[in-house]
């Protein structure tokens, strides 16, 4: 049987980019499945946003960050790419890291160089830390794994902070120490992207951050235009979770001014899916089938 981290390495490896939405819970990781992509990204800002409330500045810790990727696993049959952020802690830490990870079901996992508490990558403030520490960590990772083709992904944030031919360096560096694929988080123009993905030897994943406006950030670029710059992977990690969140508000704002304002009776489907669709695409079909043959 072919491991799930062998499948996604050859996809990563394919001449077509592979495009990976972020997932971050059942509804997401489910919906993702059905629309047809094979592979998605469990975005950490996701996971704490949704689970916890808060933003992306390192409040999640390693159990419910990796509790989380095993739920997801468990209702889904993509290939996931964990966040680990920065491995919480050193490199001897990293080791664990990956391997509860592994162990959750996951395909790959990413781990940056950060200075913990780490933050989002298109958020200001950003640090790294020394290149040669997060190489021990890439060692660690690599050594962890159990299956030699779970894919460790090593992710840089130097851009900002250092500039575009720091994280070159990293990211070669990080290839030297065994990443199989490569992470240059916030590049600020199509001509870096490039420059990145023609000057790394591992394949590069990009972000690109719909719904980001706030301040400057990654230019928004087509899959195709990517592939032709030599990008392996592109992620839309806030896709869906900023979708949710728009739909929960536009869905609160009628019951609001319709229900709770002027006590009208209100039912908008345009606005909410049905009872049918939320259950055909949460498995109902599945446990039925299931109760018919143990239950009956």
């Amino acid at each position: 049987m072919v491991s799930r981290g062998r499948q996604l390495k050859e996809l990563i490896n394919a001449p077509e980019i592979l495009i990976t939405p972020g997932v971050y819970d059942g509804f997401s990781a489910r919906l993702v499945q059905k629309m047809g992509f094979k592979t998605g990204s469990i975005s950490g800002a996701g996971v704490s946003e949704s689970r916890l409330g808060w933003a992306d500045r390192g409040i999640m810790g390693y159990g419910e960050n990796v509790e989380a990727c095993r739920k997801i696993a468990g209702c889904s049959d993509l290939l996931l790419q964990g966040d680990a952020d920065t491995g919480y802690g050193n490199a001897l830490n990293v080791y664990f890291t990956v391997r509860g990870f592994e162990d959750a079901g996951l395909a790959a996992v990413m781990i940056e160089d950060q200075v913990w508490p780490k933050r989002c990558g298109h958020m200001a403030g950003k640090a790294v830390i020394p290149a040669e520490e997060m190489v021990q960590k890439v060692k660690a990772a690599v050594a962890a794994r159990r299956d030699p083709d779970f894919v460790i992904k090593a992710r840089t944030d130097a851009a900002g902070p250092l500039g575009i031919e720091e994280a070159i360096r990293r990211l070669n560096m990080y290839a030297e120490a065994g990443a199989d694929c490569l992470f240059a988080d916030a590049l600020l123009s199509a001509k870096d992207i490039e420059r990145v993905a023609r000057n790394v030897p591992r394949p590069l994943s990009v972000n690109m951050g719909l719904g980001i406006r706030s301040r400057p950030t990654t230019p928004l670029l087509s899959p195709k235009q990517l592939e032709e710059m030599g990008v392996a992977q592109i992620s839309y990690p806030r896709l869906l979770s900023a979708a949710a969140l728009k739909g929960m508000m536009n869905a609160m704002q009628v019951f609001v001014e319709e229900v709770v304002q002027k006590n009208n009776v209100v039912d908008r489907p345009d606005l909410l899916v049905s009872f049918g669709e939320l259950n055909e695409l949460m498995g109902l079909d599945t446990l039925d089938e299931l109760e018919r043959q143990f239950a009956s």
